[in-house]
């Protein structure tokens, strides 16, 4: 049997950072022998979105049942009763599907910028709901007029798939003054042409990319694919090492590692997930790209090529989603502010993947890229310089036997940034270290008993000036058992499933550990 056929249950072709809530759990409970026909609603160890006290408003965003890849159109229009500025805006989505479905993936844009991106759990037959939240402050401006909205979870509804997802969207605006340096000036999209006209007072600018492999394909588990020499059902020409990159007018401005994102179907094991996703399924975190030093040349007033291209994919292949959002601050006091690029530094790519036969296939990958850049503008305040520093490295080892009846993989992704900002006064450097692990075997027998055994993780440091600001740590392990080839009732699934989600700052701990065994929550556990 090829592994290809079963590795992921994503179907849907359609693409959409937040937090999954879930009911509060039972802390004892009866485990059935195997799933039935019910389990928990999902649920995450991710900290909830903080709300500020004091007056709020509520405005329904988007509401809508999805069966087909029909896009929801609707229009929004700003609240009243809270002012025209905002201290937070928090997104709800609140989901509900029963029956049986693949898991889907979805967008939410209003104005024509992305401000939500998600996939979907797969549901019990007797059925889920889910709520998932996210800090939306970033996208005031946007909010402050009446926006048309477009939301799609692509699904497909038929005799046998029988889940219908049926989502509410609401913005809550809470009243106050917001924070200047988190919350920019503008966000844009880019034009169909794939070009963006920024303020020619832009003294920073910030693009954000929902980058994501997904559609069903090989690219949806891109770290598995292998060279075209190499005996896989999973081909990709340079190997699994894939890097996302940005370009201004066709030069390179930013790098980054893509996430390694495991969306409810995948692993070819859909029980891993049925109560806790992979880290970041349902928060699709948008990779940040500093593009200040490119100011002096945007701010010419002129529409410039904003590109994305993903390392690893020949162009024109499908596969991947990246739509970009560019935002901005501005200089109040200055209607046009100069400057210009003064350092540009490319490093080698490295991109090698070997091959080595046996009883037991094993291709080691190692990857590598540094790109520095650096340059000022003249705001109102004098001269600020910006020098982007960024390498990336990737390390892996996959195993696999004839047939795929064993499949492994251990991976590693490294992202570090470190951005320095001098102008009047001394220079600040903040310093973000990005780690994503995943370490897994999924193995059949003789019996077509599937198990798969896997680990993942999202870690992160942000260091500012030397102080450490921020410390995640998101680990999740499964280990689930099904028959393949049988009806449903006579699959005889089992399977536990955790995760721990630590985060921690200034004046700041969230420590959550959860523990699922057959889908019934057994463990619900905080502290600090």
């Amino acid at each position: 049997m090829k592994r290809r056929l079963i590795m992921s249950m994503l179907a849907g072709a359609t693409l959409l950072a937040s937090t999954l809530l879930g009911a509060a759990p039972a802390q004892s409970a009866d485990v059935p022998a195997e799933f039935g026909s019910d389990w928990h609603d999902p649920i995450t160890a991710a900290p909830p979105v903080t709300k500020p006290s004091g007056k709020s408003c509520q405005v329904t965003l988007a509401e809508a049942r999805f069966r087909d890849f029909t896009p929801y159109q609707g229009s929004y229009a700003p609240p009243t009763g809270c002012g025209g500025r905002w201290s937070k805006v928090v997104l709800r989505m609140d989901g509900k599907v029963k029956g049986r479905q693949y898991d889907r993936l979805g967008y939410l844009r209003v104005g024509g910028v992305e401000i939500f991106r998600t996939s979907t759990p797969e549901p019990s037959p007797d059925g889920i709901a889910w709520s998932v939240e996210k800090d939306v402050t970033r996208y005031s401006d946007t909010l402050r007029s009446g926006q048309d909205v477009e939301m799609l979870i692509g699904n497909v509804v038929d005799d046998t798939y029988t889940g219908v997802i049926d989502v509410k969207v609401t913005l809550t605006f809470y009243a106050g003054r917001p924070d200047a340096a988190k919350t920019p000036d503008r966000v844009l999209p880019l034009t169909p042409d794939g070009t963006v006209t920024t303020p020619r007072n832009s003294e920073r600018i910030v693009a954000e990319v929902y980058a994501t492999g997904s559609g069903g394909g090989c690219e949806e588990y891109w770290y598995l694919t292998v060279p075209d020499a190499a005996p896989y059902s999973c081909k990709a020409e340079g190997g699994p090492y894939r890097e996302v990159q940005i370009k201004v007018d066709g030069q390179l401005a930013g790098i980054a590692a893509p996430f390694p994102h495991v969306w409810t179907g995948g692993w070819s094991n859909p029980f891993l997930w049925y109560v806790i996703p992979g880290p970041r399924a349902f928060d699709v975190k948008p990779i940040e790209y500093d593009l200040t030093p490119f100011a002096g040349l945007l701010n010419d007033g002129e529409p410039h090529r904003v590109q994305v291209d993903v390392v690893g994919v020949p162009e024109g292949q499908s596969g991947w989603s990246a739509p970009v959002n560019v935002a901005v601050w501005q200089d109040a006091k200055r209607a046009h502010v100069t400057g210009k690029l003064t350092t540009h530094t490319v490093g080698d790519l490295t991109n090698s993947s070997v091959h080595t036969p046996g009883s037991e296939h094993r291709l080691d990958t190692e990857g590598a890229h540094r790109l520095t850049v650096a340059g000022y503008v003249d705001t109102s305040h004098g001269r600020v310089t910006t020098t982007v520093r960024r390498s990336l490295t990737n390390t892996s080892t996959h195993r696999w036997t004839e047939g795929e009846n064993l499949d492994g993989l251990d991976a590693t992704w490294t992202d570090a940034e470190a951005v320095t900002v001098d102008g009047r006064g001394p220079a600040h450097t903040t310093r973000t270290q990005r780690t994503y692990t995943m370490n897994g075997t999924t193995t059949i027998g003789t019996d077509d008993r599937l198990r798969t055994v896997l680990t993942l993780g999202d870690r992160a440091s942000v260091v500012a000036d030397g102080r450490l600001w921020q410390r995640l740590d998101d680990t999740y392990t499964g280990d689930a058992t099904w028959t393949l080839n049988v009806p449903r009732d006579q699959r005889h699934a089992v399977g536990t499933t955790s995760e721990r989600y630590r985060l921690q700052g200034p004046g700041r701990c969230h420590d959550r550990s959860l523990t699922t065994v057959q889908g019934v929550l057994t463990e619900d556990r905080a502290g600090c």
